[in-house]
């Protein structure tokens, strides 16, 4: 496999392990928790590198999990106490957090086999370097990770659809039905943890946020069903990752921040013409609304008073051409009907003005 197939193929099982569970962190309202824990995660993995010496997967996956969980812990405990609201716990944990961890890092460990550049930034376009010797294949360790990664999200989803989508849309049903939110919400953030452990030495920590949130963002702006979402969000960010590294190529510029950059312009494209809500299409509604609108206000008059055509305009205090177009557009369409050189509403345009009003 090519070195350019690698990269993007890395991205690709990145963006898909990120998208999973971001959907439902962006359908909770709970996007910056992500953030927070993609970044508070940092000192428990420092903290596991220098106990054990190593990066091994376990030691690492542990500490970082063990710290996620706690940030959410601390999160909802300052929450939960009612002085506090939810950003501005989130607000006060992460930063506390991630502080410790670059102070351990620096302190303890840079320059080491970890340091803040594998951290923190990560570098997407070093994946094929990386090997891994796989029943004698030789094989890319980011992308072999990752590719897991993504299958065990995938099926800690399929395992779980139902109460993860009833737990997101309706928590007291949820806990109603027996099933337990707290611990579902703890599932889910253990899970995230664990991703972004798994993308911190291939993406890093900036990547990872912009694939947990950014594709299910734009996802979640072309459809209401979930799993269609999970299906979008999970195109989207591998779409991302071949225009981004494309982008990097052309440019000679960062991998992760290009693909960063691909996904802002995805989801910008896609808040402007979003058939329901995009800008494009909410401002062609609004002006569909007003054209039926002032449609059926000449209807109303008609069928108060009927008018010669010339007479409209002064009657409504509206432009003549714009009464002129209005007309046509309701002669054409049989609402109005002309009786004795005056324009009267036809029992069509009283069923279009009873259709506007309701």
């Amino acid at each position: 496999m090519s070195d350019d197939a690698i990269i993007v193929l890395t991205g690709a099982a990145c963006a898909i392990a990120c998208a999973i569970p971001g959907c439902f962190l962006v359908l909770r309202g709970i996007s910056l928790i992500g953030d927070a824990i993609s970044h508070a995660v940092l000192p428990g993995i420092v903290i596991a590198f220098l106990i054990t010496g190593s990066l091994a997967a376990w030691p690492v996956v542990i500490g970082a999990g063990a710290l996620g969980l706690l940030t959410v812990f601390l999160i909802e405990s300052l929450h939960r106490s009612g002085r506090v609201k939810e950003d501005a716990s989130i607000a006060v944990v992460f930063p506390a957090l991630f502080a410790l961890g670059v102070l351990l890092l620096v302190r303890y460990a840079d320059h080491r086999d970890l340091d803040q550049d594998c951290v923190l930034y990560g570098e997407i376009l070093l994946a094929p370097i990386a090997r891994l010797d796989l029943f004698g294949w030789d094989v890319s360790r980011p992308l072999f990770l990752l590719t897991v990664m993504a299958a065990l999200n995938l099926a800690f989803v399929v395992t779980f659809f139902k109460e993860l989508k009833l737990s997101t849309f309706d928590a007291g049903l949820a806990a109603a039905s027996g099933f337990s939110p707290v611990l579902l919400h703890y599932l889910l953030t253990g899970v995230v943890s664990l991703t972004t452990v798994a993308s911190f030495e291939s993406v890093g920590a900036i990547l990872v946020v912009a694939f947990l949130i950014v594709p299910a963002a734009t996802a979640y702006l072309l459809t209401d069903r979930l799993g269609l979402m999970l299906l979008l969000a999970m195109g989207f960010g591998a779409l991302s990752s071949w225009l981004g590294y494309m982008l990097a190529v052309a440019l000679d510029a960062s991998g992760a921040g290009s693909m960063t950059v691909a996904m802002g312009g995805l989801f910008i494209l896609v808040w402007l013409l979003a058939p329901r809500e995009g800008v494009l299409g909410r401002v062609l509604r609004v002006r569909r609304r007003k054209h039926r609108f002032a449609l059926a206000l000449v209807l109303e008059h008609l069928g108060r008073e009927p008018t010669a055509e010339s007479d409209l305009a002064p009657a409504l205090r509206w432009p003549e051409q714009r009464i002129a177009e209005l007309v046509q557009k309701l002669t054409t369409r049989g609402f109005v009907a002309t009786r004795e050189g005056l324009l009267v509403t036809t029992e069509a345009g009283s069923d279009f003005v009873r259709d506007v009003v309701d």
